[in-house]
């Protein structure tokens, strides 16, 4: 593009707030959870808008991640003005919490049974538009604040290159038409194959050797047995890397683009997603000016108006490739909304992770951790007590906030001495 526009940061510290111009036209909600397949589902995604959450039903992801741990996440910054709802309810500990170092009131929670919400949020006069995360089959199309079908081919790997971004060579496979077997996948190693829809992290491997391919075909079999595949996608593996970033923003229903930040993207060994590094204060995002403009462009085209993350593979001699453009809330976006309240508390570092846990209730990991919550060296936006071989444990979704790298590992040895652990 010829003209990247000078975009501006978000000033606000929630959802509403950052959707407050695109909402005022009627009554909106936000259901924030995923759909699923899984035999726990009431609603699952089997017919249409299908999505690869685990090839059995002892891989699928969980009830407690899908309905529990990431939709509080998202409620806890959700603000005033946006009903948020959800078909768990949130620990009342969680909750007090979120009142104390939030602020907000959280009156507008709305808790719908999970095996009727989907039926009453499509003939219910409450809500006029539904904002979701994935398109729902089971959701009726008018319900839904962008048109499920196109919401469904935007978050779909194979629209990639089609918006015109830099990114891998790739090519996509209709396994309807192409079968698996007649596929010719490269001679040299490595490379990527990716579902089209993969829910966090699914659907993606890494082929290093004939040994991980023999396992993704075997995967993507099961898939096709099940009727959850229609399309993969097999990609360059981009090499000499030397960042891998998460780009966000926000376009409204007028195709103005604001900024959210760009995290630092946490992964593990095989690409699993731990979470993500942010500096306010130096993120620079005008090195991704021409990929937001383009891919927020296409994004009006489409008619879509929402959140927008895509991942960035920066390689040692500067190129850019956009991996994935995921057309919703993505896991990082809290924290990309702490920008303002840590920068007035000179804390321009943070890390957020979604792999914290503590033996004991959440109750007492917050009494524990007081002294940190109070000073916002630690903030809970997710926590979900278990219980194994009897004994109670806290999984927490959390922010690790400082002024440079060196106090976040100081402030995470504080917190391990408090026996909070990150599990990754």
């Amino acid at each position: 593009m010829d003209f990247i526009p000078n975009f501006s940061y978000f000033e606000g510290n929630s959802f509403s707030a950052l959707l407050a111009a695109d909402i005022a036209d009627g009554k909106y909600g936000f259901l924030l959870n995923y759909p699923a397949t899984a035999s726990w589902a009431a609603y699952p995604n089997t017919q249409q808008y299908k999505l690869q959450d685990g090839s059995s039903q002892a891989t699928k992801t969980s009830f407690d991640k899908i309905c529990q741990k990431e939709p509080w996440k998202n409620l806890a910054v959700l603000g005033e003005a946006l009903p948020g709802i959800v078909i768990s309810p949130v620990p009342t500990v969680l909750l007090n919490y979120w009142k104390e170092h939030f602020g907000f009131s959280y009156s507008n929670i709305e808790l719908i049974d999970c095996s009727v919400y989907l039926d009453e949020l499509s003939t219910t006069n409450h809500f006029d538009k539904i904002i979701t995360l994935f398109p729902f089959a089971h959701l009726k199309t008018e319900k839904h604040a962008v048109n499920p079908n196109i919401h469904y081919r935007l978050l779909s790997k194979v629209t990639l290159a089609k918006m015109g971004v830099q990114c891998p060579k790739y090519e996509s496979y209709n396994l309807h038409q192409t079968p698996l077997k007649d596929i010719q996948f490269p001679v040299e190693f490595p490379y990527l194959i990716k579902t089209s829809h993969g829910l966090s992290g699914e659907g993606t491997y890494i082929i290093k050797n004939t040994f991980d391919l023999n396992y993704c075909q075997s995967e993507l079999k099961k898939y096709l047995d099940i009727g959850l595949l229609d399309e993969i996608v097999v990609s360059e593996f981009i090499k000499d890397l030397v960042q891998n970033y998460c780009v966000q923003f926000y376009i409204n229903k007028a195709g103005v683009i604001t900024l959210l930040g760009t995290t630092t993207q946490l992964v593990s060994f095989d690409g699993t997603y731990l979470g993500g590094l942010i500096d306010y204060q130096n993120s620079d995002m005008s090195k991704f000016g021409e990929m937001i403009a383009i891919i927020g462009q296409y994004a009006k085209e489409q008619g879509y108006f929402g959140f927008i993350g895509f991942d960035v593979l920066e390689d040692k001699n500067g190129k850019l490739y956009a991996i994935d453009a995921n057309f919703r809330v993505n896991g990082s976006t809290p924290l990309c909304l702490q920008r303002h309240t840590l920068l007035s508390l000179d804390k321009p570092v943070a890390k957020y992770s979604t792999d914290y846990r503590r033996d004991g209730t959440l109750d007492e990991a917050m009494i524990t951790l007081k002294a940190s919550l109070e000073r916002k060296d630690f903030i809970i936006l997710s926590a979900l007590e278990r219980v194994k071989y009897g004994k109670i444990y806290t999984e927490i979704y959390g922010i690790v906030a400082g002024k440079t790298i060196d106090e976040l590992k100081s402030i995470e040895q504080e917190l391990q001495s408090k026996e909070l652990y990150n599990l990754s």
